[in-house]
């Protein structure tokens, strides 16, 4: 489902993936922004709120296949209002059901696990695909600080804190790093050095 792609991918926190409006994404400038979050509240059914932080208003790149799949995704809600006809009850979200109302947030989370079910995965929380797609971005270099704007965190310290245990992976890279740079082209200077000397004899 294309909704779990933009939680892995961008990391965004379930109530802001089903409160996303077409006007909220610019598919030419291949840029999503955040502004709302979808919830259920107790006597009040569903309700767009405002994101859980003021940092939660983030504006997103999109990675070039989620562009490629919200267009796809774009063009089959349009097809799925030809074929509700009257049913169709139109809302501004990106991910509707199939007659177009937002997707309740318990609903969204019953089909995510019989999507594990069906796939033979373990059973994980739909808020952990935002936990991976932190720990991808940190795994890949990916400063800290700019992992904790993508994410909308309110404070650098959360994302370090809640991710702490990716630390020593890359922590571990860092220092391949530095060793490829400071001796690789030490090794390679002395490989010089020897090459012109026996050249001179």
């Amino acid at each position: 489902m294309r909704r779990r792609l933009v939680g892995l991918a961008l990391g965004l926190r379930q109530g802001e993936a089903l409160g996303l409006w077409w006007e909220d994404i610019d598919l030419n400038a291949g840029l999503l922004r955040v502004r709302r979050a979808l919830q259920r509240q107790r006597g009040g059914g569903l309700v767009f709120t405002d994101p859980k932080t003021q940092r939660s208003k983030r504006t997103l790149p999109l990675p070039a296949p989620l562009l490629t799949a919200l267009r796809d995704h774009q063009q089959e809600q349009a097809k799925e209002q030809i074929t509700a006809g009257s049913l169709w009850r139109g809302s501004p979200c990106v991910f509707t059901t199939p007659v177009g109302t937002p997707i309740d947030p318990r609903n969204d989370y019953r089909e995510f696990k019989k999507l594990l079910a069906r796939a033979e995965l373990p059973s994980v929380r739909l808020h952990d695909l935002r936990h991976t797609a932190a720990n991808l971005l940190l795994a890949q270099g990916v400063p800290a600080r700019v992992v904790m704007e993508i994410l909308g965190h309110s404070a650098i310290a959360l994302t370090m804190n809640t991710y702490s245990h990716i630390a020593p992976e890359v922590s571990r890279e860092a220092a391949e790093r530095m060793a490829r740079m400071l001796w690789h082209d030490a090794a390679e200077d002395r490989a010089d050095d020897d090459s012109g000397d026996r050249r001179d004899r």
